[in-house]
């Protein structure tokens, strides 16, 4: 697996799937549409402020709320590199892997890492990097099974290749 590196966008606690895409878009499936959302409940210029690579944190229960596959679709397809939390919603975590979003939890890591440091994950290793501070944190690295659906981009194309 690749790692990803970026500026870091953080938030708070329980940012549920309403706020990472709002319901009132969720008339399209179309990842471009609803990565122009992404956030905007709760951060109005997240799209406009938010740069390809960048990485999410955010605090316990990361995408509670509704099962959606939307709100993994919208963040991966504006072009967010990996989340960081302490803890996920279980729906979100599994629909993470399932669209290829790779996400890791460390509550070291997030406790350590405040908005705009740029950062560096491993998803061999689990290891966090916080380059702006200098400081490393140990994240739980996916099993292998799971690293090759994320680089597949989504449990789909893993099937579809002839994995299964």
């Amino acid at each position: 697996m690749k790692n990803a590196k970026g500026t870091v966008i953080k938030y708070g606690d329980n940012v549920d799937t309403d706020v990472i895409i709002p319901a009132r878009y969720l008339n399209s499936s179309d990842p471009k549409e609803l990565a122009l959302h992404c956030m905007e409940d709760i951060d109005k210029d997240f799209v406009n402020n938010m740069k390809p690579g960048d990485i999410m944190v955010a605090q316990k229960n990361f995408g509670c709320g509704s099962s959606r596959e939307h709100a993994p679709i919208a963040i991966k397809a504006c072009g967010i590199s990996c989340v960081i939390a302490e803890t996920f919603a279980r729906i979100f975590y599994r629909n993470s892997i399932n669209i290829g979003l790779p996400i890791i939890e460390c509550p070291e890591a997030v406790a350590g890492i405040d908005a705009g440091d740029e950062v560096e994950v491993d998803f061999d290793s689990g290891i966090i990097t916080n380059i702006t501070k200098n400081t490393s944190y140990k994240g739980q690295p996916f099993p292998a099974f799971m690293q090759k659906i994320i680089d597949s981009e989504g449990l789909v194309n893993y099937i579809n290749a002839g994995n299964m």
